[in-house]
């Protein structure tokens, strides 16, 4: 009997991790790319794999389920990863009261964190600022990859597990039920997904204006340490990420570091700024980021918001000794409603997932097997 057919239209994470689904459940896919390679948001991140962002439950459980497969094919391809955990420090009263409730409520849930104190910080991890620290959430459940090489080493590895074939350089102008267009060619199955990013637009440009869905765009900055043996040993987030991360809702006390930030740091809450660094294990520090929310942004960085980063990952690290080497900025859509993701079915055949927002890395291989294995 013929296997099924299906096109998936974008080679981004949400695009790679919808044709693993999709071959998975028996079906001969083509993924097809405008570019000759993934370069957008997917490339553009910290390469962290994020549980401790994500609330108990289902969202919580994505995380994992989507560890556990970039983990199975990371292994598998020899492709590099640090499984570091995370460090989120307090400096203030209210960030170590989060904390500590946090800690409480996540060990009840039997996630993998303690609350640790201040000397077993500067004990364990290097560059981190003592002045003021008081202690902070230590969580084994995060990984770092490099996106730029876990990204440009998949396609290859599900062509070679699966048998995924893919088109690259090519756009697809128009979708209708079971056939994609690129100009007056066209590509035939009897499933198509949109799978992306923002340029589900262009596709769907009525569909896309009737969603609660904008664009953010995200500045970052990438270093090097003088000193080739410097090794962090976790990611490490300042007050603000507490703020940021939905997870971190679930504490009372968030509230009041809420408002204390609202009083001294209004600016950071207007540019979206929470503040973390990744080391990949090329040794790499990735900084960032911002969140600007719009339907188009200018394309160019802006130096006081790479300022404001800085001037806040100085309170929290030691960087007199790091050289910058990249600095960027990425866009991705973004549910604007709270949801977390987005799935539509505008015709037969015809599924757009999309809206994942700025956990791509975290969420995308359990969200897109999620929606396949309801088809």
């Amino acid at each position: 009997m013929k296997n099924k057919t299906a096109i998936v239209v974008g080679a981004g994470i949400l695009g790679l991790a919808t044709a693993r689904a999709l071959a998975i459940r028996g079906f001969a896919v083509t993924v097809i790319e405008k570019s000759q390679f993934s370069l957008g948001a997917s490339v553009r991140n910290f390469g962290m794999l994020w549980p401790v962002g994500q609330p108990e439950g289902k969202l919580y459980n994505r995380a994992l389920r989507t560890k556990e497969i970039w983990l199975d094919y990371l292994t598998a391809s020899n492709t590099p990863y640090n499984p570091c955990g995370s460090l989120h420090l307090a400096y203030c009263k209210e960030e170590m009261e989060v904390v500590e409730e946090i800690g409480g409520l996540f060990q009840s849930n039997k996630r993998p964190v303690s609350v640790i104190s201040k000397e077993v910080v500067m004990n364990q991890y290097q560059g981190i600022n003592p002045d003021g620290l008081l202690g902070a959430l230590r969580s084994e459940d995060e990984v770092i990859i490099d996106p730029r090489e876990g990204i440009k080493n998949l396609p290859p590895f599900l062509s070679e597990k699966f048998g995924i074939n893919f088109i690259w350089g090519t756009a697809i102008t128009k979708v209708e039920s079971n056939t994609a267009y690129s100009g007056s060619n066209s590509y035939a199955a009897d499933l198509i997904c949109i799978c992306s990013g923002a340029d589900f637009e262009t596709l769907f440009p009525e569909l896309f204006k009737q969603q609660p869905i904008q664009k953010t765009k995200l500045q970052m900055m990438r270093f090097k340490h003088k000193d080739p043996s410097f090794k962090i040993g976790a990611s490490v987030c300042g007050g603000l990420s507490l703020l940021h991360y939905k997870s971190f809702a679930a504490s009372t006390a968030q509230e009041q570091l809420r408002k204390k930030i609202e009083a001294e740091m209004p600016e950071y809450l207007k540019n979206g700024i929470h503040v973390m660094v990744s080391q990949n294990n090329e040794g790499e520090l990735t900084v960032g980021d911002s969140h600007e929310y719009g339907l188009d942004f200018d394309p160019f960085d802006r130096v006081e918001i790479n300022t404001l980063i800085l001037d806040y990952l100085k309170k929290f690290m030691h960087i007199d000794q790091w050289e910058m080497i990249q600095s960027w900025n990425g866009v991705y859509p973004i549910m604007m409603n709270g949801a977390t993701d987005l799935y539509l079915n505008p015709a037969p055949g015809i599924h757009i997932l999309n809206g994942i927002g700025g956990h791509g890395m975290t969420m995308s291989f359990g969200f897109a097997e999620e929606i396949i294995n309801t088809l």
